[in-house]
């Protein structure tokens, strides 16, 4: 992964106005507010309107947690997005991703999978080299897939690929727990 510089500063969430800060607070997970949310507090318009969005695709879409992982770490891998990788390769294997699949998913669609799970990767490398998924690639999923799980491909891949290049170009530092991360 690259390593790109901070340009945004976390921001301390006690200077802000009480709405912005429950705005931003209301994104923690187990009290903890990760780091991409101190920066992105610098925006709080932002935040309560692009977080909807971002929480359907997390937790309420149509696709199985595996493959929504999958494709999440693809296109956090293709980006080069190294806050996006670790947090989701975390995420991934408490859901049962292995360590072999995280390497596959280096190699994309030429490693080691299903044919259908071959074509998420595919998906995820037709859209960020191409802005389209592919007709073979859609024929492979349409088998296994309902529109709205075929939709929700594009939306996934499509929301972290954003995501990704927000934390490459703000340089969102890794949050403590992460492996990797610079220890304060």
């Amino acid at each position: 992964m690259i390593k790109r510089k901070q340009r945004i500063p976390m921001r301390d969430l006690a200077t802000m106005a009480i709405e912005d800060r429950e705005t931003v607070e209301k994104n923690a997970m187990n009290g903890q507010i990760f780091n991409i949310f101190k920066v992105l507090a610098h925006h709080p318009k932002l935040v309560k309107r692009w977080t909807p969005f971002a929480g359907h695709v997390l937790g309420k879409q149509t696709l199985p947690f595996r493959d929504r992982e999958l494709l999440i770490l693809r296109i956090g891998w293709l980006n080069q997005a190294e806050y996006e990788f670790a947090q989701h390769e975390l995420i991934a294997k408490k859901g049962g991703v292995t360590d072999a699949d995280v390497e596959n998913i280096k190699k994309g669609p030429k490693g080691t999978w299903s044919e259908h799970e071959a074509a998420l990767m595919q998906a995820a490398d037709d859209l960020y080299e191409n802005s389209v998924v592919s007709d073979a690639t859609w024929a492979v999923l349409s088998k296994k897939y309902s529109t709205e799980q075929l939709m929700d491909v594009v939306f996934t891949i499509g929301q972290y690929n954003l995501v990704s290049w927000a934390l490459n170009s703000f340089g969102v530092p890794l949050d403590d727990f992460l492996p990797g991360a610079k220890k304060a």
